[in-house]
């Protein structure tokens, strides 16, 4: 097979490689590059052909020069674990959860053995019995679903995906169960659940009740009886508030997805993957792959068009691959390579759209963007099916064919589905998915440097206009808007929208011209900037419905607490609603470095303020060793503690007094352990400092920069800007600027993305 000698990947996207999918060694090194890692996947992928007497060799050229193009790349676990130990190669499952003991602890215990595997997998909790209903068993009364999901959610803790992948679930309920009330409010409590998205199943009777104002009933899955009844709207609303809280729940339309699904005499489906964008039967699994669209244009930005040969011929050898890997793939559960095998579902999608779309010239929030992707993706469907079919011809259509909605046969119960492309978008150095851009310039955070990253598109068009320059790039930095910059010609500004820039109602929009082509569903985040109001989240669930979609998943800008960054834009500060902020770290601190002896050693301790108060710890230890990764793990903590403004005391009152063995055998040494040493230490230091011993505000004031800031501060401060005035949506206002959550891998700013929460810069995802 002829290799690739050069593959164009980003700075960003080879970080990323190297920490997430190339092979490692027993110490943890490298012995994989990303040349290997595609030849590695497109080999393993293409020996399926074997199976029905087809050559191998073109296929894996095939594959891996559609792979090493960046023009379509597998999800995550296809790439990390294809001719691996695990072979496990699907990102997503459902797995049924009944209404016994015995059958929810076997749930716990399948959901382990996939997380472990690297997967994600959803569950619906509507056939538990609700609270305080009987339990025959014991005579006593059930817990209800939303108890049993804390279960679900400390077991998911303690599961490590393959050391790669966090384990994520998607919980829903449906909304006639008696216990819908708890559930809507179950995530409340950030604290609580932090390893589950949630989703109301509504359906079609409830829907209409919404409409006319009236109620509909509750039934026990128990008895299958009606115990009560409920106002729809006031349902309805509840959940609209909550999600104009924090984000959740989301919804799903139910009773649609059930009409499309294609082998209905299986069963029911009651729950998707993590991200919503996959509904599956019970024990159903399916393997996603995205194609980049942005790769699909031919011409200059502009003035370009989609090239559709390429599109057709890259559609055509995804869905060959993504069959391939049914055949490939190692399930964890007999049950689910009996169903996978069954149905032999695929879900091909795209990313890159948005900056498909900068190159056609096109804003996102324009109705020829909207057509733009409704004709995308009908071409893409009606391609993925016309090759299932000759596949099908060839190899025999799925073994579940006569149970199928289907009237010829394909090799797929489905073929389309558009899914978060977090981390295989940033290795394809492209847009997310179907989402807008969340800024044109990025602050990368590499080792203790900070890269500055402009999108191409616009610095391609900003050169040929001639208005790039240093002091443009530093002016877009931090903004993820640059609609006020009139130093930007509008027509540029008019094509270049970002994510907060656009109204709720484009999102939605764009989110239902892809669902009329797309078998599965599509995982997209609506988004709102902080003072949307929940009129505006009401409207957005009304479309959505209106529209034809199957879901919907909203953020409000700010309603977290992990969004942890502020800006003058903010009408609500995080801090207002958790009361932690963590503030950045300065360029400049000041602080000691003392020296003191632990059980196993000499331990340096260093702590250093700002012009707020104390702002961070590092240690180090001496020759003689030390417990260094416990050491830097609790002053890394410490440190994000102290920006978020937790009491000193307090984070020395629970370091102080921890034992250690090596300590306590040793008559010289005063510190019990390394925690207790560096909680002495906070303490100490916060002591001379109130005494003046250590006079920080004088030597904070000698720094020049500090005084440059505050001059600039004094001056009318450096983030003047104005507002935007965009399109109109039940009084909704784009967003200047972003409250900007911050990665806890590289601190860099997080994006929503169909949702799940992910990380532009190292990678990192909320949900695996």
């Amino acid at each position: 097979m002829e290799r690739r000698k050069e593959i164009e990947l980003s700075e960003n996207a080879e970080q990323i490689l190297k920490a997430r999918y190339l092979k490692k060694n027993g110490d943890g090194e490298l012995i994989e590059t990303p040349e290997e890692m595609f030849y590695r996947v497109a080999r393993n992928i293409a020996e399926a052909n074997q199976k029905y007497d087809e050559p191998v060799e073109p296929a894996a050229q095939k594959f891996y020069d559609v792979m090493t193009a960046l023009e379509f790349l597998p999800n995550s676990p296809t790439l990390m674990n294809a001719d691996n130990d695990l072979q496990q190669l699907s990102a997503c499952f459902v797995l049924p959860v009944e209404d016994s003991m015995e059958d929810i602890f076997e749930a716990i215990k399948n959901a382990a053995l996939i997380h472990k595997s690297g997967g994600g997998t959803g569950f619906s909790f509507s056939r538990l019995r609700p609270r305080d209903d009987r339990v025959r068993s014991t005579g006593g009364v059930a817990s209800g679903p939303v108890s049993f999901m804390h279960v679900f959610d400390a077991a998911t803790d303690t599961v490590k995906q393959g050391g790669k992948r966090r384990g994520a679930n998607m919980g829903v309920l449906r909304v006639d169960h008696p216990d819908i009330r708890e559930f809507i409010s179950c995530k409340e409590d950030e604290d609580e659940l932090n390893n589950f998205n949630i989703s109301v199943a509504l359906t079609e009777n409830f829907m209409k009740a919404v409409e006319s104002g009236g109620t509909y009933e509750l039934i026990n899955p128990r008895t299958e009886e009606a115990v009560a009844s409920e106002n729809a709207r006031e349902i309805f609303e509840m959940v609209v508030e909550r999600a104009h809280g924090n984000g959740e729940p989301g919804i799903i339309f139910l009773d649609r997805i059930n009409e499309d699904n294609p082998t209905p005499a299986l069963g029911d489906i009651e729950s998707t993957n993590p991200c919503g964008e996959q509904p599956l039967l019970p024990y159903e699994a399916c393997n996603l792959g995205s194609i980049n669209l942005s790769r699909m244009v031919k011409g200059e930005p502009g003035q370009a068009g989609i090239d559709y040969d390429k599109l057709e011929e890259t559609t055509r050898t995804a869905v060959r691959f993504l069959d391939n890997v049914i055949d490939m793939n190692e399930f964890p559960l007999a049950e689910i390579e009996e169903m996978v095998r069954g149905n032999r579902k695929i879900g091909l999608g795209v990313m890159g759209y948005s900056d498909m779309l900068l190159k056609l010239g096109l804003p996102y929030d324009s109705k020829p963007a909207v057509n733009t992707a409704r004709e995308i993706m009908e071409f893409i469907r009606e391609t993925a099916r016309s090759e299932s079919h000759r596949l099908a011809e060839k190899r025999g259509p799925f073994p579940n064919y006569q149970d199928s909605i289907y009237d010829k046969p394909y090799r797929n119960a489905t073929t389309t589905t558009i899914a978060p492309t977090g981390s295989i978008s940033i290795l394809a150095d492209t847009s997310s998915g179907i989402e807008p851009i969340f800024a044109l310039c990025y602050e990368r955070n590499v080792l203790d440097d900070t890269l500055i990253e402009v999108h191409p598109v616009f610095k391609e068009m900003a050169e040929k206009r001639g208005i790039l320059s240093d002091e443009l790039i530093d002016s877009l930095t931090g903004r993820n808007s640059i609609q006020d910059m009139e130093k930007i010609p509008r027509d540029i500004r008019d094509i270049f929208v970002t994510a907060h820039d656009i109204s709720p109602e484009w999102h939605v929009r764009t989110q239902a011209a892809f669902q009329e082509n797309v078998d599965n569903a599509v995982s997209k985040t609506v988004n709102f900037r902080n003072d949307a109001t929940i009129d505006d989240v009401r409207e957005v669930y009304r479309l959505a419905y209106e529209l034809g979609c199957k879901g919907v998943t909203i953020y409000r800008d700010g309603s977290r607490s992990e969004q942890v960054l502020t800006t003058d834009d903010s009408q609500q500060k995080p801090a207002e609603k958790s009361g932690l902020t963590k503030r950045e770290r300065p360029q400049i601190t000041v602080g000691t470095t003392e020296k003191t002896e632990i059980g196993c050693g000499k331990l340096y301790i260093t702590i250093n303020s700002d012009d707020v108060g104390i702002c961070e710890v590092f240690t180090t230890t001496g020759k003689g060793g030390g417990c260094h990764a416990q050491s830097e793990a609790i002053s890394r903590l410490a440190s994000l503690a102290l920006r978020s403004g937790v009491a000193l005391e307090e984070i020395s009152r629970q370091l102080k007094g921890i034992r250690c063995e090596a300590a306590m055998i040793s008559e010289e040494v005063h510190n019990l352990s390394c925690p207790d040493a560096i909680g002495r230490a906070l303490e100490d230091f916060a002591e001379k400092t109130d005494r003046d011993e250590i006079n920080l505000d004088d030597i904070l004031h000698n720094s020049e920069i500090v005084k440059q800031k505050a001059a600039r501060a004094a001056a009318g401060g450096e983030d003047d800007r104005g507002e935007n005035s965009e399109p109109e949506f039940s009084g909704y206002q784009p967003a200047r600027l972003s409250q900007e959550r911050t990665c806890p891998d590289c601190d860099s700013q997080l994006e929503s993305d169909g949702g799940c929460v992910v990380c532009r810069s190292c990678g990192w995802s909320r949900c695996g």
